[in-house]
């Protein structure tokens, strides 16, 4: 039976990581999960430890301590390439496209690391329509919106059980905030647990099942985000608004 966006779901269990840049260290006991068909934000100021969180989990980052399990399957002793094969996608921050090769190629990549079938980027075009109007476009000459479509796209297939977004909607106009919002909320719809990053508080209440409060390198704080929309005293205590 053919893979589609919809076959696999995973937890994501972080335990008490910890990561050193240097002799300084960024995370201390760093503890969340994310269940399939979930939303968890990490939420917090600049250099809370948010985006080396994420790059910890993908092994781009090595901890010292700590785990990173997905469905019970250790990842932290593995070699960052193996990270994406066992089933979670990550889009950076700054999307980090192949700039010089084209659309269609980008796509071609994201495909190869688990040998996706093409029944998969036939629903990531459902997800994305205009990626196949520019299949044969050089992606370094997309707008901002379509390079973050791509960036998005481009994890997509290979057809993880978990995504990584780390602001996705930055530098991006209200109509591709919004494209970018109903993507995340289908994702989660069809089972796949998603961790995000995101400065934008609007877009985290419009998207998020629970947000995780990042402060000094740890969760310091999580709460249900219908709770966030009734006191928003946590938002002003450690993000400021």
């Amino acid at each position: 039976m053919a893979q589609d966006l919809t076959s696999e779901r995973a937890m994501l269990d972080v335990a008490d990581l910890d990561v050193y840049h240097g002799n300084s260290q960024t995370l201390k006991g760093m503890s969340f999960s994310v269940a399939p068909g979930e939303v968890v934000c990490l939420l917090g100021r600049n250099g809370a430890g948010k985006t080396t969180t994420l790059r910890a989990i993908m092994g781009l980052m090595r901890p010292s301590a700590g785990h990173v399990r997905l469905d019970g399957v250790e990842l932290t002793a593995l070699a960052a390439h193996e990270v994406p094969r066992q089933g979670i996608g990550y889009v950076p921050q700054g999307r980090r496209l192949f700039s010089e090769l084209t659309v269609r190629d980008n796509l071609d990549i994201g495909l190869m690391t688990r040998k996706s079938p093409r029944a998969v980027l036939d629903e990531v075009f459902d997800l994305f329509p205009r990626l196949q109007e520019r299949l044969d476009q050089v992606s370094g000459t997309l707008s901002g919106g379509e390079q973050q479509m791509l960036a998005t796209a481009r994890a997509l297939c290979i057809n993880p059980s978990v995504i990584l977004l780390d602001e996705p909607t930055e530098g991006l106009m209200p109509s591709m905030i919004a494209t970018i919002r109903d993507v995340i909320l289908t994702l989660k719809g069809r089972g796949k647990a998603i961790l995000l990053v995101e400065q934008r508080v609007e877009a985290v209440l419009s998207v998020a099942d629970r947000v995780c409060f990042i402060e000094n390198g740890r969760v310091q704080a999580t709460s249900p985000v219908q709770a966030l929309r009734d006191d928003p005293s946590m938002l002003t205590r450690y993000v400021g608004v």
